[in-house]
């Protein structure tokens, strides 16, 4: 399995953390499944190589779109592909839907999306771009220049609320509401329902998202009990802290961190 990460242009920084890239071989007899956990982010995401299927809760299996946006979510999902595969995603803060596609967060949270629907004929010719490029650095280019149009058609839109969800992301969802209003310059009424439509969930969910989000990268340290974890995460013991994790991964975070959960092995 291949995974590596390339930088959007200087101009998107603000709004794309990261592309990404995950290749990998699997067969009818060794299938790959993958795991999309909690995340206060959203992606775009392009399927140049293989389709994965969804796994249902009831049994189901349901095919995957090639391309899409997959919006801020408070669960986890899984996948399955029976052939190898590629992917090339963009990784975004959640108010880059609203600045770039003229998007809410809150309107594909907990949704998957496909470009079709959001973006018509300009989605199906930005995916039909993607797949036929020739390389993952040729793909970010075409993502750059898409995402730079968006930029200069939107650029009106920041509110301020925008730098509180930074906020809340940069300190791993260590803030209180009532601060990060007062930063906002809005009441804590006006500031919870402009911070919805922005980060696709109400503060005080998004915090947990990402004090989760936060604790999922002690990934492969081996240095720090699951009690460490949690305190040095902002939960108050470690109860709160199994809670939250099996909620947002479907793992006891033991099991996680044990480095053999399902859909974890991009990370090795």
């Amino acid at each position: 399995m291949r995974y590596y990460t390339l930088p959007p242009s200087p101009r998107l920084a603000p709004f794309v953390m990261a592309y990404w890239v995950l290749e990998g071989t699997a067969s009818p007899e060794a299938p790959y499944i993958h795991r999309s956990m909690a995340d206060g982010c959203t992606e775009i995401l392009f399927h140049y190589e293989g389709q994965f299927d969804e796994l249902l809760q009831d049994g189901r299996q349901e095919k995957s779109f090639i391309s899409g946006i997959h919006g801020p979510s408070q669960r986890f999902s899984r996948f399955v592909i029976r052939r190898d595969f590629g992917i090339f995603g963009a990784y975004l803060y959640p108010f880059a839907l609203a600045r770039l596609l003229n998007i809410p967060a809150a309107v594909v949270s907990n949704q998957m999306p496909d470009l079709h629907s959001l973006l018509g004929q300009e989605g199906r010719d930005l995916e039909e771009s993607i797949m036929t490029a020739p390389d993952n650095q040729w793909r970010a280019n075409i993502l750059d220049s898409f995402l730079e149009a968006r930029l200069k058609k939107y650029q009106a839109l920041r509110p301020p609320v925008f730098s509180t969800i930074r906020t809340i992301i940069d300190c791993k969802g260590l803030i209180q509401v009532s601060e990060l209003a007062r930063q906002a310059f809005l009441s804590t009424r006006q500031f919870e329902r402009k911070f919805k439509e922005f980060a696709g969930f109400s503060p005080k969910l998004y915090s947990r998202i990402i004090r989760f989000q936060a604790s999922t990268r002690e990934y492969g340290n081996h240095e720090k009990s699951l009690t460490e974890i949690a305190y040095d995460c902002g939960y108050y013991d470690q109860s709160h802290f199994i809670h939250d994790f099996k909620a947002f991964s479907g793992h006891h975070p033991r099991h996680y961190f044990s480095g053999k959960a399902e859909g974890t092995e991009w990370k090795d």
